[in-house]
């Protein structure tokens, strides 16, 4: 159930290409997430918002080329660290995939900000929807299944981001 920020530039895509783009975008989060992206369920809830600013400076002028910057925000616990690498890797080829050679193929161009909002914080619906609800779906329904599956990927998440953020001895 990602949801997605993407900043587009005015002009930088051509309507067709981008309509591809965040298909292809939509499928490789579901699929991230341990999620089948043909599910119609999980689809309708995916949603991607596309922003498109006019201009992007670097360094205080007008970028020659393009600029995107993608902010997929998921439910803590639904990337482990190879899964966010993943997502950035695959997100940033098919941006540069879908400008078709239009302009120079540059990764540096492209900035993917994989966000996890944690358990307990992930509202929609008009309630608080938490990962062992979502992970349900994938244990075919026995929440007990669902609750130690979602205990056991917020824990390494939480590990994971104590581990990258406490420093060295």
């Amino acid at each position: 159930m990602p949801m997605l920020d993407i900043h587009i530039p005015v002009g930088a895509l051509t309507s067709e290409a981008e309509a591809r783009l965040l298909r292809r975008l939509t499928d490789l989060l579901i699929t991230n997430e341990g999620f089948d992206p043909a599910d119609p369920v999980t689809r309708e809830v995916s949603w991607a918002f596309v922003h498109r600013p006019t201009a992007v400076y670097v360094g205080g002028e007008v970028a020659e080329a393009p600029r995107y910057k993608v902010i997929p925000t998921i439910p803590e616990g639904q990337l482990d660290r190879a899964a966010r690498d993943r997502v950035v890797a695959e997100v940033t080829e098919a941006v540069l995939d879908a400008e078709a050679g239009t302009w120079p193929r540059d990764p540096s161009r492209v900035w993917v900000f994989p966000t996890e909002i944690p358990d307990g914080y992930w509202g929609g619906r008009g309630r608080i929807t938490h990962l062992a609800d979502i992970l349900q779906r994938l244990t075919d329904g026995d929440p007990t299944q669902a609750t130690n599956l979602a205990a056991e990927r917020i824990n390494t998440s939480r590990t994971e981001r104590h581990t990258h953020l406490t420093p060295p001895d």
